[in-house]
């Protein structure tokens, strides 16, 4: 049995890369999609449209991004257990940054015996 789902997302062609302001409101949305209850949340702007990185503190784990704005790329990271749902917080960060193509895989976490290396 798996501790938590953890998906991962490479979005290209992205867009709103450079503005942390509203995404840190996309990223508490997207939490809450999720069913997720959302602790906190912080975003640090690299300036002079240098990306950024947001993350959302969740009781359930957390939701990340790191843009680069020179490469059109967006990546998010998003690590949930309990019964939220990380494609629905990966639903609406796909609505905000709209990526011509994106490439997403979902992990299982923390399912191995005790003691495994």
């Amino acid at each position: 049995m798996a501790l938590g789902k953890h998906l991962i997302c490479d979005m290209y062609g992205a867009s709103a890369l450079v503005d942390a302001g509203p995404a840190k409101d996309v990223l508490r949305r997207a939490g809450v999609a999720a069913g997720a209850t959302v602790l906190q949340v912080a975003a640090h702007d690299f300036g002079e449209r240098a990306g950024f990185t947001g993350v959302a503190l969740l009781a359930e784990s957390h939701i990340s991004v790191h843009t680069w704005p020179e490469f059109g790329i967006a990546t998010v990271d998003i690590f949930m257990c309990g019964s939220a749902e990380p494609e629905k917080s990966l639903d609406v960060l796909l609505s905000y940054f709209r990526p011509e193509r994106h490439v997403s895989r979902m992990l299982s976490r923390g399912g191995g015996m005790a003691g495994e290396a």
